[in-house]
């Protein structure tokens, strides 16, 4: 990470840091975890709490809310947007404008096309089957 660091003033007027991604150019804030060959692109957002796990790529102008959890190898287009606390598992593909309601799940390996909405605590299955008696991480993708 970078030491150019923005402040940027929320909705409710909390103060939040950001900084520019090594990789790409998109704001992460300090309370984020962003594993460090990721990829955020200029003018995307990855708010305190988030984590964006190994090689996934977050298109332009995306959005990614506290809490929120973006699996390995995952890929989101342009102007994504993942409320708190949703998850894209691992290897998931999201196309342009894509937006993910809080608390959903997409599971690992699932496509999702262009302008696509998941309600908020809805659940889209992957394609790939979750493990016997596995943790919920194990079946998004997300397990080390």
């Amino acid at each position: 990470m970078s030491t150019n660091y923005v402040d940027i003033e929320d909705a409710a007027g909390v103060t939040r840091r950001y900084r520019h991604h090594a990789n790409g150019r998109g704001f992460v804030s300090a309370e984020a975890t962003v594993h460090r060959s990721a990829f955020i692109a200029r003018g995307s957002y990855v708010d305190p709490g988030a984590e964006v796990h190994a090689e996934a790529q977050i298109g332009p102008d995306s959005w990614i809310e506290p809490g929120a959890i973006v699996g390995a190898g995952a890929t989101l287009g342009s102007r994504a947007h993942l409320a708190q606390h949703a998850v894209v598992g691992a290897g998931s593909r999201l196309g342009n404008r894509v937006t993910i309601g809080a608390a959903a799940r997409v599971g690992a390996g699932a496509r999702l096309g262009d302008d696509e909405t998941v309600p908020a605590g809805a659940v889209i299955p992957g394609l790939t089957p979750a493990a016997p008696n596995g943790s919920r991480a194990e079946h998004l993708g997300l397990a080390a």
